[in-house]
């Protein structure tokens, strides 16, 4: 296992890390399942976990905290907030009032004292950078969280909020968490060397693009995995930008095979490759998943390789940019681009 250092916070962090959003109904994976996952990743030399109170409503963090418990000083503990838990309008967001208790919600399912690395898990336009990060320095002063981060922020966001904290005074985002894969490269032409100008430490998600790049989607089979039950449409090869990954996918699988990789090998290989990227979040759900992902824990593509992967997905190109969370508001709402 390959280790990096996060950001400019001096903690080291393996280069693949263990995302929990499957664990859980999401997943269907059992608490046996995923302390079993747990141990599993911790004995390979995964350090970093990553959850978020919003997945499956708060049971990945409680699946979590009772499969690290007594042994919470030795991994990197990383959870989210800002997603909506449940009904109530103010139950979300990045206002002070709520973060508050959403830390608080947080560190009780968790069963730990302290989160190592609190990120917002969207970027909240109601809410000034301002109220977020004062709120944000005084729970990391306050010693119940070390460090704090943000999740798919647009490039300009970023940049915003590293200017309103010298601004007013106020402790930074350390951390950025994109949308990052070989099918979905627009994070490389602005989020990637805004987070390298600012030495922010890089956590991508799904670079397996929901099961794309496992070697599981291949033209004349039928579809299977998990996610494609319960998201259909990213895997209706009847609409034009899905048909667009199913080529490069196929050209994909060819490269891989010349290489002698298995597809998860090429596509960890390839995010983990990028000098801004910190760590790549792997999500498995069976013991299977998980040995075929850290196979993948010591690949580093040659060069004709990654030519040969930017050949067929040009740098800088989404082939799903609509799925990606980070499209500015007023992109999606007329009222908000117009008088």
């Amino acid at each position: 296992m390959q280790y990096r250092t996060l950001g400019r916070t001096g903690v080291q962090v393996s280069a693949l890390a263990l995302g929990a959003m499957n664990f859980g109904a999401i997943g269907r994976t059992t608490q046996d399942e995923a302390t079993a996952l747990v141990d599993t990743a911790l004995e390979a030399g995964i350090n970093l976990i990553d959850t978020a109170d919003w997945y499956g409503g708060g049971e990945s963090e409680e699946m979590v905290g009772k499969a690290v418990a007594g042994r919470r000083d030795d991994i990197v503990l990383a959870t989210k907030a800002t997603m909506p838990m449940g009904e109530e309008r103010n139950h979300q967001g990045g206002s002070r009032r709520w973060l508050v208790k959403a830390l608080d919600d947080s560190l009780r399912r968790l069963g730990v004292d302290h989160i190592d690395l609190y990120q917002m898990h969207r970027w909240d336009p109601n809410t000034s950078d301002e109220e977020t990060l004062s709120a944000l320095t005084d729970l990391q002063r306050a010693g119940k969280i070390r460090y704090f981060g943000s999740s798919t922020f647009p490039a300009h966001r970023i940049v915003q909020a590293q200017w309103a904290a010298r601004e007013h005074h106020l402790s930074r985002y350390v951390t950025e968490q994109p949308n990052y894969s070989i099918l979905q490269r627009g994070v490389e032409a602005h989020v990637l060397p805004v987070a390298e100008e600012y030495g922010l430490g890089v956590l991508v998600w799904s670079p397996l693009a929901s099961g794309w790049l496992t070697g599981a989607v291949r033209r004349g089979r039928d579809v299977t995995t998990n996610r494609s039950a319960f998201m259909p449409e990213r895997f209706d090869m009847s609409l034009p930008y899905n048909r667009a990954r199913l080529d490069a996918v196929e050209q994909l699988a060819k490269v891989a095979d010349e290489a002698g990789l298995t597809m998860i090998q090429l596509a960890l290989g390839f995010v983990t490759a990028h000098r801004a990227v910190t760590s790549a979040l792997i999500g498995p759900r069976t013991p299977e998943h998980l040995e075929s992902q850290l196979a993948a824990a010591d690949t580093v593509l040659p060069a004709d390789v990654l030519d040969a992967i930017d050949a067929i997905v040009a740098p800088g190109t989404d082939l799903a940019a609509h799925e990606k969370f980070d499209t500015p508001p007023a992109l999606l709402d007329a009222s908000l681009r117009r008088r």
